[in-house]
């Protein structure tokens, strides 16, 4: 393609240009540390807003956050803030649960994952018979992995010499067998656990990176650490606000946001980024930083260097995806909290459907959040807005209208089951979202939530780096990289790619 040889970066810079390329909330992160050390900062989104999968939308009275609905480790959004010189509270404001779930097993069982250790350990033992220190020993178990792997695994590259040299890290090398990579999330969980429903309770963290517990290794326990240790949260406005809160920042710093400006190509001279296409017209950068899923990055954007591409990479297992029915609910259900999960009776046979078969069983565990439990503003007075997520495989061609077709109604069964109401009657508005969309809106390849899996128990060293080994000036950042999806993870790639840039 050609452009303008005009605005071919002729003209002198005056600052560094940084382009990042999505406004997902890596993207977002990425923006504001590059506008935080003096670059001029463009980035150019798809869409028409930004987020990323971190969005909203509202439908006949109900607003909805369409993607990521827990909010853990709330550090990580305040310290952009503070590294800005300003007041956290003065952008976004949340509260800590005091309950992080409700737990619906289909033998009758109730459980309240309580904040308080000792609170929750105290509801196991009365509910499951479970011993309260066997959830002391499982904690302190957790605490121990996340001491060790936090500062190789999650706060710098593990693709950088200096990462190795420095004394925290190398003090965590010495202690890596602590963190029970040679056996699965359930194998341990069984040790840790006598009842089945403790160990379904703690193989669901799996979930939380799109992993599958019976293959995914021990490792992955941290991640219970995570929401135990530090709490779990609710924002003031709701999940969406994280964005919202966090683009004004980056506007008060100068960041541009183009909206409507998907790029078509990321320019190279001599293996180098020299800038990118959009709409035929070539803007130069210094840099340019991709939050785009690494495998469109390559296929898409830059499908003219076959030769530069990470084969073994982006020919990895993808991590499963999720479908999501958007309900708007007559009713006010006492007896559910703002999250809620539905057990499924096999979870085994629901993970080898997911992961085996490629497809959905016909008992999914559900998860049903509903934010209007909090922001009563969500839904019309007297009713819910129920974010009605499942599990799923990514899209690799399966007939989806069929499955969603199916899984619908065995998800209104089971609630309906569970919650002795008939919940068909009740929904009154009705969107979805599956892999195929999950796909087109966020360039996530086969609508796989989190890059690829974590099923692997050297997945983390194979995850893609957060920069381009052959191509200079080229970064990523997001979910489909180190250190791995979600919101904690994403904003630390972010942090990551800042510190890696000059």
């Amino acid at each position: 393609m050609k452009w303008p040889k005009q605005r071919q970066g002729k003209r002198r810079m005056q600052k560094s240009e940084a382009v990042v390329i999505g406004a997902g909330i890596a993207g977002i992160g990425t923006a504001i540390r590059l506008a935080l050390k003096g670059f001029n900062v463009k980035v150019f989104e798809a869409n028409a807003y930004a987020g990323g999968k971190l969005s909203e939308f509202e439908q006949n009275g109900y607003r909805f956050d369409a993607g990521p609905s827990l909010f853990t480790m709330p550090q990580y959004v305040d310290e952009l803030f503070k590294l800005a010189g300003k007041n956290p509270a003065n952008y976004f404001t949340y509260q800590k649960l005091d309950a992080v779930c409700r737990y619906f097993y289909p033998d009758g069982t109730h459980i309240n994952a309580y904040a308080d250790q000792d609170k929750f350990a105290a509801e196991i033992n009365q509910k499951t018979g479970e011993p309260k220190e066997a959830v002391y020993r499982y904690n302190r178990n957790s605490a121990r992995i996340y001491k060790v792997t936090n500062h190789v695994f999650l706060e710098q590259s593990l693709h950088r010499l200096q990462t190795y040299l420095n004394s925290k890290t190398l003090q965590s090398i010495l202690r890596l067998f602590q963190i029970d990579a040679l056996r699965s999330m359930s194998k341990a969980n069984e040790h840790f656990f006598n009842d089945e429903r403790m160990v379904q309770f703690y193989n669901r963290y799996a979930t939380y990176n799109g992993s599958n517990p019976y293959e995914a290794p021990a490792t992955l326990n941290v991640i219970p650490h995570l929401e135990q240790h530090f709490g779990a949260y609710f924002p003031k406005g709701g999940m969406y606000s994280i964005t919202a809160s966090l683009v004004k920042l980056a506007l008060d710093l100068g960041v541009q946001f183009n909206y409507n400006s998907p790029v078509d190509e990321i320019v190279l001279k001599n293996n180098k980024a020299t800038g990118v296409i959009i709409n035929g017209s070539f803007v130069a950068a210094n840099i340019v930083i991709s939050n785009m899923d690494v495998w469109f990055t390559y296929r898409k954007l830059l499908k003219q260097h076959p030769q530069l591409f990470p084969s073994n990479i982006l020919s990895q297992e993808r991590s499963s995806s999720a479908l999501i029915f958007y309900w708007g609910i007559q009713k006010n259900f006492e007896q559910l909290d703002l999250h809620n999960i539905f057990f499924s009776a096999n979870y085994k046979a629901e993970f080898d459907a997911i992961w085996k078969q490629q497809t959905i069983c016909n008992d999914p565990t559900v998860y049903v959040n509903i934010s209007s439990k909090y922001e009563t503003v969500d839904a019309p007075a007297g009713c819910e807005n129920w974010f009605v997520m499942i599990n799923v495989p990514a899209n690799t061609g399966q007939d989806w209208d069929k499955l969603i077709a199916e899984a619908r109604s065995n998800i209104v069964r089971k609630l309906s089951t569970q919650l002795g109401q008939n919940i068909e009657e009740l929904i009154a508005t009705e969107s979805i979202l599956d892999p195929r969309l999950i796909e087109s809106r966020t360039s996530s390849y086969q609508g796989s939530l989190y890059g690829t899996s974590s099923n692997n128990r050297f997945a983390a060293f194979l995850r893609h780096a957060n920069r381009s080994s052959k191509i200079s000036n080229l970064y990523f950042c997001g979910g489909s990289v180190h250190p791995g999806g979600g919101i904690p993870l994403a904003l630390l790639s972010a942090k990551i790619v800042s510190e890696w840039v000059n």
